[in-house]
């Protein structure tokens, strides 16, 4: 039901919860396996060349930038949220799969195709993600329900990215790689999407969702609202360069694992590395935060995310077991970055809610998760960058070609180095932040 005013502060059914948090089955999946997959599915079975590539996975997020903050105007004025969800997630599933479809073989036109494709998924993950994200600041006022809503949130997503991120790869190897493999992993990631996008929709439907009975009259007089919050700002910008870190980490795991790592199946234990450890480690980051608050645990996270991405320079002449437990330590700081940033989110709302007296959640998390789109989607064109300058060599034969030393080089200060100074860096911009 839909009300005005902020819902009260009580405790959430276990349900809500744990349905809310499926959500992160839709999120985790398209956040992390384009980001994963695309650019090489591109330079080394499609046989583009590393800088268009970069710029097809680029150019379909740089849109989903613009379509977000509409997507939160259009999820404010409904009034349903959840409508959302069931539409653009059973949409998505759809448009996943057919990313990888692979109608047009190789070259410049089955190129042309992934753009295309992508770019309407991206659309429709818009209309998603962005009233899912909107929910938690109209479903309870209590800081610290947030931030067990975030928690249980965060706990599933690094679970699906762990799913969606190590299996993606298995299936295409499994699959027979090349286009046929590619083929069978965008529809195992699609059918996964499908079954969060249900899960989200019915688990929710007990929620009692309440809203700010007053609106903002036009978007752009919310969007200078919004600018006009220097915290919402500061959180925003740091978002958006670390994304860009992440993204730039997550387009090189399967060109580290075929050029630095040299093992078969290197991808899948990179992300399960990654991954796996952050679940147990979200307890441990709701504590710190409960005891030091949420902005000394991001800035503590983000600096173990760069610690442990500057220990992987070290990479060529370490054992396998040894990188995979610095992957462990970066999944860890990872972790506690979402879970922050994301329990952040909802109070900056909250606060801002209460002085306007004006339902604008969907268009604040419409520019947040812009802001994470835009920074996910540079990742993956900052490597392809760094690979181009390193002269790199692309394929169409479905296997990653022999590289010269210096493209090697390239591969790993695109995925230490870069990710490390974005991550890292970013903390300045917490500075003026008010809690």
């Amino acid at each position: 039901m839909t009300v005005a005013g902020p819902s009260p502060d009580v405790r959430l059914s276990r349900r809500v919860v744990a349905g809310y948090s499926l959500g992160s089955l839709v999120t985790g999946p398209f956040g992390t396996v384009p980001g994963l997959l695309l650019l090489p599915y591109l330079t080394d079975t499609l046989g583009v060349a590393a800088g268009v590539a970069g710029l097809l996975v680029l150019l379909p997020k740089a849109w989903d930038v613009l379509v977000n903050p509409v997507a939160g105007r259009i999820s404010d004025r409904s009034g349903d949220r959840r409508g959302f969800l069931l539409g653009a997630g059973l949409a998505l599933g759809v448009l996943f799969a057919a990313i990888f479809a692979g109608p047009f073989g190789t070259g410049a036109a089955a190129g042309g195709y992934v753009a295309v494709a992508f770019l309407t998924a991206a659309t429709a993950f818009a209309f998603f993600q962005v009233p899912y994200v909107a929910m938690p600041a109209e479903l309870t006022t209590g800081r610290a329900e947030r931030t067990r809503l975030m928690t249980w949130r965060v706990a599933v997503l690094a679970l699906a990215i762990l799913v969606s991120g190590a299996l993606a790869p298995l299936v295409v190897d499994l699959g027979g790689g090349g286009l046929a493999g590619h083929r069978w992993s965008g529809a195992f990631v699609g059918a996964l999407i499908v079954v969060g996008t249900l899960g989200a929709f019915f688990g929710t439907r007990t929620a009692d969702s309440r809203t700010a009975a007053d609106q903002e009259p036009s978007l752009r007089a919310q969007l200078r609202i919004a600018a006009a919050n220097a915290s919402f700002r500061n959180l925003l910008l740091c978002y958006i360069v670390q994304a860009a870190g992440i993204g730039t980490m997550l387009a090189g795991v399967q060109y580290f694992a075929d050029h630095v790592i040299g093992q078969d199946a290197g991808a899948t234990f990179l992300f399960a590395a990654f991954v796996g450890p952050a679940l147990l480690v979200m307890p441990l980051w709701s504590r710190v935060g409960a005891r030091h608050g949420k902005l000394r645990g991001l800035v503590a996270a983000s600096l173990l995310f760069a610690a442990g991405a500057l220990a992987l320079l070290a990479s060529p002449g370490l054992p396998a077991v040894a990188i995979y437990l610095i992957v462990a330590l970066i999944g860890a700081g990872y972790a506690g970055q979402q879970v922050f940033a994301l329990a952040m989110l909802p109070d900056l709302i909250e606060r801002d809610t209460v002085r306007t007296g004006r339902r604008q959640a969907g268009v604040f998390t419409g520019l947040f998760t812009a802001g994470e789109t835009l920074g996910l989607a540079l990742g993956p064109g900052v490597y392809a960058l760094v690979l181009q300058l390193f002269g790199y060599v692309s394929s169409s034969s479905g296997e990653a070609a022999a590289q010269d030393p210096t493209a090697r080089l390239g591969v790993l200060l695109g995925f230490t180095v870069v990710p490390a100074v974005l991550v890292g860096a970013a903390v300045a911009l917490l500075r003026r932040y008010r809690d």
